[in-house]
């Protein structure tokens, strides 16, 4: 996924649709299904708003890595990357909070921490590979010296 493997925007958009977007995109969507399915039966009452925000926040997460594949450049990747780790961090004391409070089992919880985790890992790892490969491309740049002007030449006017 990281841009170096891609020439342009529609090549990128290829690359993260296939390989390691749907690896990443795959695991947090089902992280997000196992998060509805534990939150279905939840009793909005007595827990006003939090199996939405844990599901919002859980949504998030692959929702950020699709909308962060859409953009052209590696720096609006890692972004959208950073806020989709922020969510899983988010998704992950939400839980701990549902589970305090008995919203859910302590086996779902022990289930639901560990994908949280594990995806967790997985996208700052990616972030790490994408900020490290735009950093390489920032280098390599030739750095561009402006061309300066005679005090007596006149600049080109183009019609």
């Amino acid at each position: 996924m990281p841009s170096e493997y891609c020439a342009n925007s529609n090549q990128r958009r290829m690359r993260c649709k296939t390989s390691e977007n749907s690896r990443f995109g795959n695991k947090s969507h089902q992280l997000v299904l196992l998060i509805y399915e534990a939150t279905a039966n939840v009793h909005e009452r007595k827990f006003p708003g939090l199996s939405s925000q844990i599901r919002r926040a859980a949504a998030s997460i692959p929702a950020n890595i699709a909308e962060g594949c859409g953009h052209a450049g590696s720096r609006e990747l890692s972004r959208f990357l950073g806020i989709a780790v922020a969510s899983a961090f988010e998704v992950s004391y939400h839980l701990q909070l549902a589970t305090d409070l008995g919203m859910i089992s302590k086996t779902d919880y022990a289930r639901l921490d560990a994908r949280t985790d594990l995806v967790t890992r997985m996208l700052s790892s990616l972030l790490s590979k994408v900020r490290h490969s735009a950093d390489l491309r920032e280098r390599k740049r030739p750095t561009r010296t402006p061309r300066s002007i005679a005090v007596d030449e006149q600049p080109q006017l183009t019609k």
